[in-house]
């Protein structure tokens, strides 16, 4: 057995986990209207807790309607138990444990009821939230209680009091939140009570061996706010009140500091490790160590040197639902590795036109049932033009249904702007996943053939069955004086590292690309001005990502020139208008990051409809987006053929 130590038991209170791995709590809008389960929701945990996961936690649920919230599963009602009771015995059948996270946001709470332990707003809430009366505290008390109560009548293992990332136990005890003047506000002791009361509360209602854990942010990250040592200190205090084990994150749903609630591939794998070691010094329950563990090396680590009793996998979990049972037989080149885009998770949890979250490389996420692999009724010769990441997941699905799929690269370099993209600062790990979509069409048997162009005649002497047209898109050239000169470089000229220019440097467009070509080389000691027409910058970016990049940015003094239009590049400077106003700015080379389009297609187009070969056109090849795009209309096209 590989990775001895994080596939070994261990306990919680009183219950027994096969391994120390468990799947955090994580919303997924895969809720029924009302807070109900949903199939959907049983489909998603029972295909992790087939993949070996130790335990799985249901995601944050309603203890009480001021807190309902349409996103999330609720459980302030007996009306919710036959739902939690499918959900919990579908969790033990497919060989797991199940946790229901039990959970009041208070202020964080989409609800037009809010309350919290003050009148005051998160920065970027619509709602100022109604402080919580003296004697309605007991109700929310008592909520938890019942709520606990009703989970185990469900048929769940265990239960998890979010006492961290900014919601209403945290908003009790956090004097940045609590201005309150009554037994439940000003002192230590007073801020503690309602979290304290609610764990008693909680312990009553399920009995002495039921395990109940706790969720906390180890450090808020507001000004004013919870410190470690203060958390050390009220872990103390949960211990004593009843607490089994303690999960340590870290964070507040608000500013610069939730970028450590859903951590990006800007932050470091196991950033968070050594929080959750402090809390393990000061306790005798278990602890959790939570934040960006993707690797089963790291996740091994941590348990073998005893930083902590567990750990977290969660989206290393929605890209690859067998990372536990590959990762424990010893083939871990197969496991799909989250690389922290955020972009199926985070991202498509806050767009309220996303219906639920899944993964940019994982589009089965959500669609356990729905995308299970069906064997092709008749296999056919595909052809593939374009290596990218739609191409290699359009490829590999084709194969494992089948089909005899040819894929052809023009260049010599598999993975696309995915491999390009894991040029820039701290995404290596995206260039990782752009060769491991590679190595997996390799094993599969996909015939590939790179440096190999699709022309008409290629694809008449193939004679495919069908076509899948995946080439990708080009860097835009806008029309701008001077745009051909030799100190202009395009993007993917830095990223590639086929051009190193030094001195000052002005990037013409402030999107993802152009911001990463930016830190690239400011990195390497360049000046950088970045010349934007819109009035923002890094507007293709995820909220996390984004917060993470404009950081390193301001941090590296880089220059970033808003509504600002490049009108002409001459030798040693860039001539800019901006509000009006022409301006010089110098720059000893260029670097054109304006965007992409898709490349000229229709030479293939035509041949294609005019021999009468079915085709489709996917990814970049029909408009210039994100990764995600290309991979999830690889995935859908290759089930349709």
């Amino acid at each position: 057995m590989m990775y001895a130590h994080l596939f070994s038991s261990g306990k919680i209170g009183s219950m027994e986990l096969k391994n120390r791995v468990i799947f955090p709590a994580m919303g997924t809008k895969m809720n029924e209207p009302g807070g109900f389960v949903s199939q959907q929701l049983i489909d998603y945990h029972v295909a992790r807790a087939k993949g070996g996961c130790g335990m799985n936690t249901v995601e944050v649920t309603t203890v009480h309607p001021t807190a309902a919230t349409s996103d999330s599963p609720a459980i302030y009602g007996d009306q919710f138990i036959p739902g939690m009771t499918a959900l919990a015995t579908a969790i033990r059948e497919a060989g797991g444990k199940s946790c229901l996270q039990l959970w009041h946001g208070g202020k964080v709470a989409a609800n037009p009821q809010q309350v919290s332990s003050s009148p005051i707003a998160f920065p970027g809430i619509s709602f100022t939230p109604r402080e919580l009366a003296t004697d309605e505290v007991g109700e929310i008390v008592q909520a938890y209680a019942d709520a606990a109560y009703r989970a185990k009548q469900a048929g769940f293992d265990s239960v998890e009091f979010h006492a961290g990332h900014g919601y209403l136990p945290q908003q009790f005890l956090s004097p940045a939140m609590n201005f309150r003047q009554d037994q439940y506000g000003g002192s230590w002791e007073n801020r503690t009570r309602f979290a304290l009361d609610c764990i008693r509360a909680i312990r009553m209602a399920v009995g002495r061996d039921f395990p109940i854990l706790m969720r906390i942010s180890a450090i808020e990250d507001l000004p004013g706010g919870l410190t470690l040592d203060d958390m050390k200190a009220f872990s103390i205090l949960a211990e004593e009140a009843g607490i089994d084990a303690i999960n340590v994150s870290r964070g507040v749903p608000t500013g610069a500091a939730i970028k450590y609630e859903v951590p990006p591939i800007d932050l470091p794998v196991g950033f968070n490790v050594d929080n959750a070691t402090q809390i393990k010094s000061v306790v005798n329950i278990p602890v959790i160590a939570v934040g960006r563990i993707n690797d089963p090396a790291v996740a091994d680590k941590i348990i073998a040197e005893g930083l902590a009793d567990f750990v977290v996998i969660g989206r290393a979990q929605l890209a690859d639902p067998e990372f536990c049972n590959k990762a424990q037989s010893g083939r871990i080149e197969e496991i799909i590795r989250c690389v922290g885009c955020d972009q199926g998770c985070f991202d498509a949890f806050v767009n309220p036109n996303v219906p639920f979250i899944s993964c940019m490389f994982n589009p089965a996420t959500g669609r356990e049932k729905e995308y299970e692999l069906q064997p092709a009724a008749t296999p056919k010769r595909v052809l593939i033009a374009g290596g990218g990441p739609g191409g290699l997941e359009a490829a590999v699905t084709l194969k494992r249904r089948g089909h005899e799929p040819i894929l052809c690269e023009k260049s010599n370099v598999l993975g696309g702007q995915l491999y390009i993209a894991g040029s820039a600062p701290r995404k290596e790990e995206m260039k990782a996943a752009a060769v491991n979509m590679g190595e997996a069409a390799k094993r599969e048997g996909v015939d590939i053939r790179l440096g190999t162009e699709v022309t008409p005649e290629f694809i008449a002497e193939l004679a495919p069955d069908e076509v899948i047209l995946a080439i990708g898109s080009a860097p835009i050239i806008p029309p701008v004086e001077g745009v051909h000169a030799k100190h202009v470089h395009h993007s993917h000229d830095i990223l590639w590292g086929a051009v190193q220019p030094e001195g000052d440097v002005v990037v013409i467009g402030g999107g993802l690309v152009g911001l990463e070509v930016a830190e690239l080389l400011v990195e390497r000691g360049n000046k950088v001005t970045v010349v934007e027409m819109q009035a923002d910058v890094a507007n293709d970016l995820g909220m996390l990502r984004k917060i993470c990049v404009m950081e390193s940015l301001y941090g590296h003094g880089v220059e970033l020139m808003t509504g600002s239009k490049c009108m002409a590049i001459e030798e040693g400077h860039v001539i800019v208008e901006k509000e009006g106003e022409r301006l010089s700015i110098p720059a000893e080379h260029v670097v054109m990051a304006v965007g992409s389009r898709a490349r000229d297609k229709q030479n293939l187009v035509d041949y294609l409809q005019n021999s009468g070969i079915p085709y489709y056109v996917i990814g970049d090849a029909v408009q210039a987006r994100r990764a995600l795009n290309a991979i999830w209309e690889g995935a859908e096209i290759a089930r349709t053929i």
